[in-house]
C-alpha cells in the first residue's frame, strides 16, 4: 500500500508501526451546526482508507473525536437558552445519522472533549513542568512555539507571516505564533472545567493530542510515534495539525503520527464551499433529496485529495454511473454470489492501494459492468458468470461501499409514498385479475403502470418494480 504523506509531500510505501496493526486517528466536527458536505467528504475519504486497509488484511483501529466544547457551542447556549449537553447531543446524533446514511462506518473509538478533561489538563501540567507552556496572568496557558525547535515541520507555513496573523496575539503571549492550551474562564462564564492553573476550558488543538495520548497509549515511550495515521481536511493542516504535532511531541518526545493524510476541499458551482459565501451546502438538504448511497458514489468519485466541485449536473451524470451496476446486479439476480473473479478483485484491491486510486477502481468496475452485459447477451443462461458477477459486486460493496442494495429497491427511490402506494395498489389489484385470468384487466393495469413510469416483472416472490 502507497499512501500521499502531505508532510513529505510524496507517495510513501506504508509500513505500519506494528505489523498487521494500524491505528488511523482522523479530527471530527465541532458539533455546535449541521454537518455540511465538507464533513461528508473527508469522512467518506477516510472510510475509503480504513476499508482498503481491512481489506488488505491489517486490523484497524479508527478514531474520530467530537469537539463538544467550543466558543462557537457557548454562543448557542446563549443563543438558545439550551443547555450545552442538549445542543451537543442533537448535533452528534445528527450527524452519526448521516454518516450512517452515508455508509460510513463508524469510528472504533469515539471521544468527547468534555469526557477528555482530566488528560487535556495532564498533557498541559507536563508542558508546563517542562518549560515548554506557560500560564500569563489571566490563568490562559499558552504553548511556547520557540521551545520546540521543529515547529512548522508538519505544514512548512510558520514562516508565512500572514498565516501566522490567523494566530491572535494577545499582550499575555510571549511570542505571536504561541497558541492557547487553556482559556481561563471570565465574568459570566458559566461553562467552565477546573484545572490546577485556573478554571477555564481547553483550547482546540490540545483536545486531538491529549485524546491520542489517552487511547493509543500503548505506543507512548515505546515507539518512535504515537499513531500510524493522523488524517483530516486540508484546511486543517495549519495551524491546527501543526500545534498538534509540536504539543504532542514536545510532551512525550516522540512523533505523533507517521503518516498524515488530507482530503481536499468541497467546492459548489466552482467556489470554495463556505457559510460566508452562502453557499455551505448542509448534508441534510443533500439527503433530503439523495439516496445516501448516490451521495456517496458522487462524492468518492474524484480521488480524496483532489478539490471536489459539487454540481446536480455532474451528480446526475455519476448516478448514471451507479445505476448501470444495478441493472447488472438486477440481471443476475435471482441466484447466489459464489467467489469474485480473482483479477477483477486484484485490479481494483491494486487501485486502492495506490494512495486510494478510486478512478481507476470505478474504470475497472465499469469495464466489467459492460464485459458481463456482453458476455449475458450471447449466453443469458450462464450462471457461473451470474454468479461470480454477485460475489464481484458484493466484494464492491465490501470495499467500497456502494452496490449492496436489492435492485429493485434501488430503482424505487426517488419515489414519493403516495405514488408507492397507488403503485402498489395497482400491482396488487393486477395479480387479483391474473388470478381471475381476466387477463384484458392484467393488461390494461399494466400499461397504466407503464404510462407512469414504471417497469414491472413477475418473479417467484411476486411482482417487482421500478422507475424508469
Amino acid at each position: 500500500m502507497y499512501i500521499y504523506d502531505s508532510v513529505q509531500k510524496t507517495k510513501l510505501l506504508f509500513e505500519p508501526i506494528r505489523d498487521g496493526e494500524v491505528s488511523i486517528y482522523v479530527c471530527g466536527p465541532t458539533v455546535y451546526d449541521d454537518a455540511h458536505l465538507g464533513h461528508a467528504r473527508s469522512s467518506l475519504s477516510f472510510d475509503l482508507l480504513y476499508r482498503t486497509l481491512k481489506a488488505l488484511g491489517y486490523s484497524v483501529t479508527m478514531g474520530k473525536n467530537f469537539t463538544d466544547i467550543d466558543d462557537k457551542i457557548i454562543q448557542k447556549v446563549k443563543e438558545t437558552g439550551q443547555s450545552m449537553a442538549e445542543i451537543t447531543e442533537f448535533y452528534i446524533d445528527r450527524y452519526l445519522e448521516e454518516m450512517d446514511a452515508l455508509g460510513v462506518t463508524r469510528a472504533d473509538i469515539a471521544p468527547r472533549a468534555t469526557e477528555s478533561i482530566g488528560a487535556i489538563t495532564d498533557m498541559i501540567e507536563r508542558l508546563i513542568a517542562k518549560d515548554m507552556a506557560y500560564v500569563s496572568s489571566t490563568g490562559d496557558v499558552y504553548f511556547d512555539t520557540s521551545a520546540d525547535e521543529h515547529y512548522g515541520s508538519i505544514s512548512s507555513m510558520v514562516s508565512d507571516d500572514e498565516s501566522q496573523s490567523r494566530v491572535s496575539h494577545t499582550t499575555d503571549k510571549r511570542d505571536p505564533k504561541d497558541f492557547a492550551l487553556w482559556k481561563a474562564c471570565v465574568d459570566g462564564d458559566d461553562i467552565c472545567f477546573d484545572s490546577s492553573f485556573s478554571s477555564g476550558r481547553p483550547g482546540w488543538h490540545i483536545e486531538c493530542s491529549a485524546m491520542i495520548d489517552k487511547h493509543f497509549a500503548h505506543t507512548h515511550g515505546t515507539d518512535k510515534y504515537s499513531i500510524d495515521i493522523h488524517g483530516g481536511g486540508a484546511d486543517l493542516l495549519f495551524p491546527h495539525h501543526e500545534n498538534e504535532a509540536s504539543q504532542s511531541r514536545c510532551d512525550s518526545g516522540h512523533d505523533l503520527s507517521k503518516y498524515w493524510m488530507h482530503n481536499g476541499f468541497v467546492q459548489i458551482n466552482g467556489e470554495k464551499m463556505s457559510k460566508s459565501l452562502g453557499n455551505s451546502f448542509f448534508l441534510k438538504d443533500a439527503l433530503d433529496i439523495y439516496d445516501g448511497e448516490i451521495l456517496r458514489y458522487y462524492l468518492n468519485s474524484v480521488h480524496y485529495r483532489n478539490n471536489f466541485n459539487f454540481s446536480q449536473e455532474d451528480l446526475e451524470v455519476s448516478k448514471k454511473r451507479l445505476d448501470k451496476i444495478y441493472r447488472l446486479k438486477k440481471r443476475v439476480t435471482p441466484t447466489k454470489a459464489s467467489m469474485p473473479n480473482k483479477k477483477f478483485k486484484q485490479n481494483i484491491l491494486d487501485a486502492m492501494s495506490d494512495d486510494l486510486n478510486i478512478s481507476i477502481a470505478l474504470a475497472v468496475i465499469d469495464e466489467m459492468v459492460a464485459s458481463t452485459n456482453d458476455s449475458l447477451d450471447n449466453n443469458p443462461k450462464d450462471k457461473g458468470l451470474k454468479k461470480e458477477t454477485l460475489a464481484n459486486i458484493e466484494f464492491v460493496d465490501t470495499l467500497l461501499g456502494f452496490g449492496g442494495k436489492e435492485p429493485f429497491a434501488y430503482f424505487q427511490i426517488g419515489v414519493d409514498e403516495e405514488l408507492k402506494l397507488r403503485i402498489e395498489t395497482l400491482i396488487d389489484k393486477r395479480t387479483e385479475a391474473k388470478k381471475d385470468k381476466d387477463f384484458g384487466l392484467s393488461d390494461s393495469i399494466r400499461d397504466e403502470l407503464v404510462s407512469m413510469g414504471i417497469s414491472i416483472m413477475d418473479s417467484a416472490d411476486g411482482t417487482l418494480w421500478e422507475k424508469v
